[in-house]
């Protein structure tokens, strides 16, 4: 969730667990603003002087035993309720402040299981997750051979008040197999590969002029996290190994459309771009800090910037990144951050020590001085440029030596396709060469 203000930080320490955490609790999308005033434009035109019947009709949803909502606005349901006569609830999966996602058995599609989000009835939290059915209809309708790694919605409706989301039921987020793992850090050749899906499916935003702008290790699922265990004698514990990197990008509840209003702060903290931090505005390039910040957690097994006020966050990505540019001191609205043209900070106080202490030179945190390391860390560093006019574009990303192994297996795994193809219609021009008119005649007798 992207906090409003400094003074409310305290709200985002606690991270979220998984990619059910639904961060927009703001409900700020115009666009379902818009449809919601409509509707009740709609509603009351078409049902004037109808006032005490829809009073009678609260009075008796809310003393309905069938359909309950707690306090905090969930709808109470036990294991084994059927939602729509379709969706058999088996238990639940997260919980968040938008409301919670349950495991059902989908009985209209051969009992296949389902991730359904069940919104809170809440009138801010209802317009939020409108406004992502309306992202994720998009996306679907953009992307219907699923080639790019985006969660895809197969169904959604309005239950007694909560907005329900089905989705195709994935794995554990990434952040959440690298906790159950003990934080150890995920093998290149994995970073190579999840980060190749994910830079694929942000472009492809970026590409129909939406910006994510919640990119973490949460919002980020394997479709299948199951695992090789195998025993560690130096650190004497289990290990945990994926058996299959592929992952999907989750939670489109903040993205945002190039024509619509930007709010000031977005992101998540950990995650946040330094043009953010200085209020001065941001665009699709917001995303690629983010993916920076997610690959180098995913190297590390850790967050690096492990913080929750901005302006040690800052001095924090000075002490990796190096100064901060004065261009850019210069324009920002945050002058309570600066002094002299330079970031107003005390390395020498307690603030300061704790500073130097977790943080470290960018190179510094490399643990092998290999190739593919040196080529990771080379990526990562100009995907966390300042500027964001200077910074990486994922376009450049893709053409990064960091992936031409990657792109080397898919020309391979292509030609390999035509070359089987060529052979095949070889032979059956051969075949036809050869076989005479009345042995084809028997053939087909």
């Amino acid at each position: 969730m992207a906090c409003e203000e400094d003074s409310r930080e305290g709200t985002c320490k606690d991270r979220d667990r998984d990619w059910h955490h639904y961060s927009k609790s703001s409900g700020r999308s115009r666009r379902s603003s818009r449809r919601n005033r409509d509707r009740r434009r709609r509603r009351s035109h078409s049902h004037h002087g109808s006032s005490s019947r829809r009073s009678h009709h609260r009075r008796s949803r809310k003393r309905s035993r069938s359909v309950e909502d707690d306090d905090e606005g969930h709808l109470i349901y036990h294991s084994g309720d059927m939602l729509r006569a379709r969706y058999e609830i088996v238990c639940t999966l997260g919980e968040g402040a938008f409301g919670k996602v349950v495991e059902c058995i989908d009985h209209s599609n051969d009992g296949a299981r389902v991730a359904l989000k069940i919104i809170k009835n809440i009138d801010r939290y209802r317009e939020a997750a409108m406004s992502e059915v309306e992202v994720l209809e998009n996306l679907k309708s953009l992307d219907t051979d699923k080639r790019f790694a985006c969660v895809h919605m197969l169904d959604w409706f309005d239950y007694h008040g909560h907005v329900c989301i089905a989705f195709e039921l994935l794995g554990l987020s990434t952040y959440d197999f690298l906790k159950e793992n003990n934080f150890q850090p995920f093998p290149i050749e994995h970073i190579r590969h999840m980060a190749y899906q994910i830079i694929r499916a942000v472009r492809f935003l970026h590409k129909n002029k939406l910006t994510h702008t919640d990119l973490k290790p949460e919002n980020i699922l394997f479709i299948n996290s199951d695992y090789y265990m195998e025993y560690n004698p130096e650190m004497k514990r289990d290990e945990r190994t994926l058996k299959n990197p592929d992952v999907k990008i989750v939670d489109f509840g903040n993205a945002t459309y190039e024509h619509e209003h930007h709010t000031s702060v977005v992101s998540t903290r950990h995650y946040r771009a330094p043009e953010v931090i200085l209020d001065l505005g941001w665009d699709h390039s917001c995303d690629v800090w983010s993916v920076g910040c997610i690959l180098i957690e995913y190297y590390l097994g850790s967050t690096l910037f492990q913080t929750h006020d901005s302006k040690e966050h800052l001095a924090m990505m000075e002490r990796v990144l190096g100064p901060i540019p004065t261009n850019l001191l210069q324009k920002t609205k945050k002058r309570r951050y600066i002094h002299r043209g330079r970031l107003d900070w005390d390395p020498h106080s307690s603030s300061g020590r704790y500073v130097r202490k977790h943080c470290k030179p960018l190179k510094h945190y490399m643990s092998c001085q290999g190739e593919a390391h040196q080529q990771l860390f080379d990526l990562m560093g100009k995907m966390m440029e300042y500027d964001p006019a200077k910074r990486l574009s994922l376009d450049q990303a893709l053409r990064h030596p960091f992936f031409s192994c990657v792109k080397k297996k898919k020309k391979k795994k292509r030609t390999t396709v035509v070359g089987r193809k060529s052979l095949y219609i070889d032979f059956v021009q051969m075949f036809f060469s050869t076989v005479t008119f009345t042995e084809l005649c028997t053939f087909s007798q």
